[in-house]
């Protein structure tokens, strides 16, 4: 094989090798993309979903509170009925 011959065969080897290093990279960079717009959207959905339970935790633990409020009431005016101070 001559000089020349082997000159060419390493230069266009050189040039497969440097488009599949491009190729490569390029792909990397295609799926860390990816991946990161990914967790984005998780995080935005997990953010919307907090605030939705925080939401409806608040109306549970208000509407709890009124039923134990009430629950003492009841509980306050069957001690007066029992003890005859609810008779005026």
């Amino acid at each position: 094989m001559s000089s020349a011959q082997q000159n060419f065969n390493a230069g266009q080897t050189q040039g497969q090798t440097q488009a599949k290093a491009e190729h490569f990279v390029q792909s990397t960079k295609e799926t860390a993309s990816a991946a990161a717009d990914k967790a984005n959207a998780a995080s935005n959905t997990t953010g919307q979903t907090v605030q939705q339970n925080k939401e409806e935790s608040a109306g549970f633990l208000q509407q709890t509170g009124e039923q134990v409020k009430n629950m003492a009431q009841g509980a306050v005016d069957s001690v007066k009925h029992t003890l005859g101070m609810d008779k005026k």
